[in-house]
Formats: structure tokens, C-alpha cells, sequence
């Protein structure tokens, strides 16, 4: 689930927070550095928990408006396509994926089940229900499509639920997005003769995992010999009017380009100019680039690179 970019924007994110608390506790940093990361797992099961508390409340909705004494005819004969779609009946009738909910503790939407009304509401009104509900028949695609549809443009963008993912847990802010991503692509990817649904890993595989371990703690133990490397590159810059950002950015760049031998060096460039776009002032890319561009040419003048396998490409 997820990506070397979003590693490297929570150890920055675990930097800055040491720095702004003038903290020098490591061992509880690189604590909150991995909550941080594993509790994105949490967010991807509260966000498909939506889908199956929607199929939940309609479906008790609808039995209860069939018993009631003074039913319509319409009431005791409703409607039960949205219901009984078929990736929502995948995902209510998923044992693993239900184990882990209830594992994790997640009872978010079931506890506060205002928030699976709104989003109940929404859905109903919008034109893209109206549409599946007048064709009595669909396929499992197009069930799939429905629900995929539903889920990126009413669940995900929904203010209401981006509010209180905000207020509950801080870290989650920067993983909403990658989170309704993995989530629109797997359900994208279900066909129809899947009797499971496979809860992806947190981290592609070890390596990552020990990636952010090991880029936090290198900035972070040579904090002071990486600033030195840019230190005499910002003749034309007041060292104290550097954005705080852009010095853990640099920190963390020259620390990859140093001391991980097997991410090349266009890699590592790109990637913190990326986040230097999306998280810093809007000259810091450019800023960051020229010292970047600058230390590159002299390590490869003074044959300072060792790198390996694909840090080579």
C-alpha cells in the first residue's frame, strides 16, 4: 500500500515534529515514525467499513419499513438492488476482511452512524444511484463499476468524513489520499468469481520497512555532518531565513545520496523535489535543486558515489 514517497514524507514529518518539540528522544520518535506508518492499515479498514455500514443502515432501513404496520406497497416490496449488490455482498460477507475490522478495534462508522446517514443521503440523491436503481438486472462489472463510482465521487471527496478523519487521528491527513486510492483501485480490480477479499500489506516488503527505520535514523545521527555538505552552497542565502522544511528536505537527499547505495541518484532528486513542491514555499524547489545539482557534480568529480546494483541506473 505504501510508496517510497510516503515513507520519506513521514520521516520528514517525524523530523520536524522532533524539531518543533526540540526533542532529541529518538527511540519514542522512531515509536511515532512507525504508528504513524502501521496506522494507515486502520484508515483503509475504516473507509471500506463505509461501504459495508451503507449496505448495513439501508438494508435495515428498508426491513423495518417493510414491517411497519401501515406499510405502502412499495415499502412492503422495496427495491433491493443497492442492497444486494454484488461487490457490497463480497465485501459484507468477507470473513477476512471483517476479522480485521473487529480486530482493529474499528467501530467508527457503527458508533457514530450519522455520518453513514449523510453519506446514505448522498448516495440516494445522486443521479448515479438513480440511474443503476431503474435497471431491474446488472452485471458483477457493472455492480463493480456502480460501487467504484460511488466510492470516488460521493465517499472520498465527502467533507463530513474528511472532517472527522482530521479530528481523530492527525497522522491520517497526508494518508487519506493514497488510502481511497488503494482502496478505488482494488475494488476496480475484484471480479466476479472472487470468493475473497485480500487485505493488502501496509509495507511492500521488508525493505521498506527497514527503509524508514534506517532514513530517519542516519538524518537524524548525522544531522549535523549532512548540513555541513550544503552549508557553503547558500552564499546568496541567510542560512536562519531557510525555510525549516528545506533543511530536513536537503538532510534527508544528501543522507540518501550518501548512505543508500542502491537508490540512484536520479531517484532520490526527483523525489524530494516532489515533496519540496507539495510541503515547502513555492521557491523551495528550485532552491533545493541547485544545491542538489550542485553536490551531485562535485561527489562525481571527487568519485565520492558508491553505488550499487539499481542506484547505478
Amino acid at each position: 500500500m505504501l510508496n517510497r514517497r510516503h515513507i520519506r514524507i513521514k520521516v520528514m514529518q517525524t523530523i520536524y515534529a522532533m524539531q518543533q518539540n526540540q526533542s532529541d528522544l529518538m527511540d519514542s520518535s522512531e515509536k511515532f515514525l512507525t504508528y504513524s506508518l502501521e496506522s494507515i492499515r486502520d484508515l483503509y479498514l475504516l473507509m471500506l467499513s463505509s461501504l459495508i455500514e451503507v449496505q448495513k443502515v439501508e438494508n435495515e432501513f428498508l426491513e423495518l419499513s417493510a414491517n411497519k404496520h401501515l406499510a405502502t406497497p412499495e415499502e412492503r416490496n422495496p427495491n433491493k438492488k443497492f442492497v444486494n449488490n454484488s461487490l457490497l455482498q463480497v465485501l459484507v460477507n468477507s470473513e477476512s476482511l471483517n476479522n480485521n475490522i473487529d480486530e482493529s478495534g474499528i467501530k467508527d462508522f457503527k458508533v457514530n452512524d450519522q455520518y453513514i446517514k449523510i453519506l446514505l443521503s448522498e448516495i440516494k440523491e445522486s443521479d448515479l444511484y438513480k440511474n443503476y436503481m431503474k435497471k431491474s438486472t446488472s452485471t458483477f462489472e457493472e455492480d463493480r463499476d456502480f460501487i467504484v463510482a460511488i466510492f470516488t465521487e460521493i465517499i472520498a471527496p465527502n467533507e463530513k468524513i474528511y472532517e472527522y478523519l482530521e479530528d481523530n487521528k492527525l497522522t491520517w491527513v497526508d494518508d487519506i489520499p493514497l488510502v481511497n486510492t488503494a482502496i478505488q483501485k482494488q475494488l476496480k480490480q475484484l471480479k466476479s468469481d472472487v470468493d475473497y477479499f485480500r487485505i493488502p500489506r501496509v509495507f511492500k516488503d521488508e525493505d521498506d520497512k527497514e527503509y524508514a527505520k534506517i532514513l530517519f535514523r542516519k538524518t537524524m545521527l548525522n544531522a549535523r555532518e549532512l548540513a555541513d555538505e550544503f552549508n557553503d552552497k547558500t552564499p546568496n542565502w541567510d542560512t536562519e531565513r531557510i525555510a525549516e522544511i528545506d533543511i530536513i528536505i536537503l538532510k534527508m537527499a544528501i543522507c540518501e545520496l550518501q548512505k543508500f547505495p542502491s537508490i540512484p541518484v536520479k531517484v532520490t532528486i526527483n523525489e524530494y523535489l516532489e515533496i519540496a513542491k507539495e510541503y515547502s514555499t513555492p521557491k523551495s524547489s528550485i532552491f533545493i535543486n541547485g544545491i542538489l545539482d550542485a553536490l551531485v557534480k562535485e561527489y562525481q568529480k571527487e568519485g565520492k558515489f558508491a553505488k550499487v546494483g539499481r542506484g547505478l541506473m
